[in-house]
């Protein structure tokens, strides 16, 4: 049976209460050292607020005709030039970041990874939430 698909409104719904718990996580990490299980889970956390912006870029592209987009790069690039981010060389870094970050491999990136989630990443899914309520609610 097929899954319905959301629209862009409905997946920003998700997105916003991804970003929340993101931002929870990333306060707390703010105030004290985290566990491994809490470095997880805001790794986690952000990982799911990542793949979410990708699905609204791709559901706010669609009637456009503009997909199918080869990965996550190329439909960053798009959201950029469509005024969808405001940074697209920091979110193209969030990108690499999480292809950089794998816990399968002996290169120990966490740490970096979970700065770069506190110092930028946050605050770039912030702005975009804002500035996607803005564009659908004109």
């Amino acid at each position: 049976m097929k899954k319905p698909i959301k629209t862009c409104s409905q997946l920003l719904e998700d997105y916003s209460l991804a970003l929340e718990d993101l931002t929870v996580y990333s306060q707390r990490s703010k105030n004290t050292k985290l566990s491994e299980s809490q470095s997880r889970e805001l790794i986690s956390s952000f990982e799911k607020t990542h793949e979410l912006a990708l699905s609204i870029f791709t559901a706010f592209f669609k009637p456009y005709k503009k997909e199918p987009f080869s990965g996550s790069r190329d439909l960053t690039v798009e959201a950029f030039h469509a005024d969808l981010i405001d940074d697209g060389q920091a979110w193209l870094e969030m990108i690499i970041d999480r292809i950089k970050y794998n816990p399968l491999y002996e290169i120990d990136t966490q740490e970096k990874f979970l700065e770069n989630i506190n110092k930028k990443y946050v605050r770039l899914l912030q702005r975009f939430e804002d500035t996607m309520a803005k564009k659908l609610d004109a």
